[in-house]
C-alpha cells in the first residue's frame, strides 16, 4: 500500500482565514500592484515620463526622447517550520493547525511591511533580497532624478504635528506623480492617537476615523482617512536594521500612490503538514507544518512616495 503524501504545498485559496489575516495586517499586500513572477527576478518596465506637443494642421509628429529603464523585483522566501506533538492533534479540541497558519500569517504580514517599508539598512547588511523604502528614500536615483532625503522627514523635537504632515504630504503632490485617486496611508497604530489630537486652523480634526467624515467614527465606519486619503495601519512600519514582525525603532507614516507600490508574487502563502507517524520527526511523533510566501518589493520611482518619521526625543 503506498505510503499517504502529504508533503505537496497547498496554496491558500483567496478568502481563506489566513489570506484576509495577511491583508488585514500588511498593507503592501493588501494595497500593492501585484506583479506574477515564474523566476527569481521580474523585471517592470518604468518610463520618465513623456512630453505632448502640439501639431500643425499637416504638420509632422514630433518624437518622444524621454529615457526608459526597469524595475527589479528580486523574491525574497520568508517561512517558518512549527512542530506539532501528535498527542496536541489527536486530544485537543481546537484546531491547533489552522491557528498555527494564522499565527506565521500574521507574523509574516508584519515582517513583509517591515521588509518593504522600514529597513533601515541596504539589503545586502539586512539579508534580504530587496532594499525598503525608507533605504531608497536615503539615496540618489540618477535613473529617476531623485535626490537623497527629499521625500523623508523627521518630526525632531516639534514632533508630529499638522505642518509636518501638510509638508510630508505636499512632497508627493507637487510631484509628476500624485493621482488623487490612488493616494493611500500607511501608518503605525502609534499614530492614531497623536492624530486625533491634530486639529486644522478652524479646530476640527484633521483625522476621520469613519467614512461620513465624523471624527471618532460611528455608525458604518469602515476606513479612517487622513486628508482625504484612506489609512491602512501596519505594525510592520517602524523602523528596523533588519526585516522582523517586532520592529522597535520609530514609528513611521508613508504616503502612497499605490500604482507604484510594486509587490513582486512569486509565490503566494502556502502551507505543507509533514505527518509525524511516517515523516521526518517519525522518531519523535511530531508533526511539522511548514508556512513560507516568496515575494518581492520595490518602490516604482520615489517621487511617488513620502514618508514622515516620528523621532521625537523620549520624554
Amino acid at each position: 500500500m503506498a505510503r499517504k503524501n502529504y508533503d505537496e504545498w497547498v496554496p491558500e485559496e483567496f478568502d481563506s482565514a489566513v489570506i484576509h489575516k495577511v491583508n488585514a495586517v500588511s498593507a503592501v499586500e493588501a494595497y500593492g500592484k501585484p506583479h506574477p513572477m515564474s523566476t527569481q527576478t521580474k523585471s517592470v518596465p518604468r518610463s520618465a515620463g513623456m512630453s505632448v506637443g502640439m501639431i500643425a494642421k499637416g504638420g509632422a509628429y514630433g518624437e518622444d526622447t524621454s529615457a526608459a529603464d526597469e524595475v527589479v523585483l528580486h523574491a525574497q522566501k520568508f517561512g517558518q517550520a512549527i512542530r506539532i506533538a501528535e498527542e496536541d492533534l489527536d486530544d485537543s479540541l481546537a484546531d491547533v493547525i489552522a491557528a498555527g497558519q494564522i499565527d506565521w500569517a500574521t507574523a509574516y504580514a508584519k515582517t513583509f511591511d517591515n521588509a518593504c517599508l522600514a529597513v533601515t539598512a541596504a539589503k545586502g547588511t539586512s539579508g534580504c533580497a530587496f532594499d525598503s523604502l525608507y533605504y531608497l528614500l536615503t539615496q540618489n536615483n540618477s535613473d529617476t532624478g531623485y535626490v537623497a532625503n527629499s521625500n523623508l522627514t523627521k518630526t525632531g523635537t516639534g514632533g508630529v504635528t499638522y505642518d509636518a504632515l501638510s509638508e510630508a504630504l505636499g512632497l508627493v503632490e507637487t510631484g509628476d506623480y500624485f493621482d488623487e485617486a490612488q493616494m493611500i496611508v500607511i501608518a503605525h497604530p502609534s499614530f492614531r492617537q497623536i492624530l486625533r489630537e491634530i486639529r486644522n486652523d478652524n479646530g476640527d480634526p484633521i483625522f476621520n476615523e469613519s467614512t461620513n467624515g465624523t471624527a471618532g467614527g460611528g455608525q458604518g465606519a469602515t476606513s479612517a482617512t487622513l486628508f482625504g486619503h484612506p489609512v491602512h495601519w501596519s505594525l510592520g512600519a517602524k523602523t528596523s536594521a533588519a526585516p522582523t514582525d517586532k520592529p522597535t525603532g520609530n514609528p513611521l507614516l508613508v504616503f502612497a500612490n499605490r500604482d507604484y507600490l510594486l509587490r513582486g508574487d512569486r509565490s503566494g502563502v502556502e502551507s505543507v503538514f509533514i505527518d509525524g507517524r511516517s515523516g521526518l520527526a517519525a522518531l519523535t511523533d511530531e508533526a511539522i507544518l511548514k508556512m513560507r510566501a516568496r515575494k518581492a518589493f520595490a518602490p516604482g520611482v520615489e517621487q511617488a512616495f513620502a514618508i514622515l518619521e516620528d523621532d521625537t526625543p523620549a520624554a
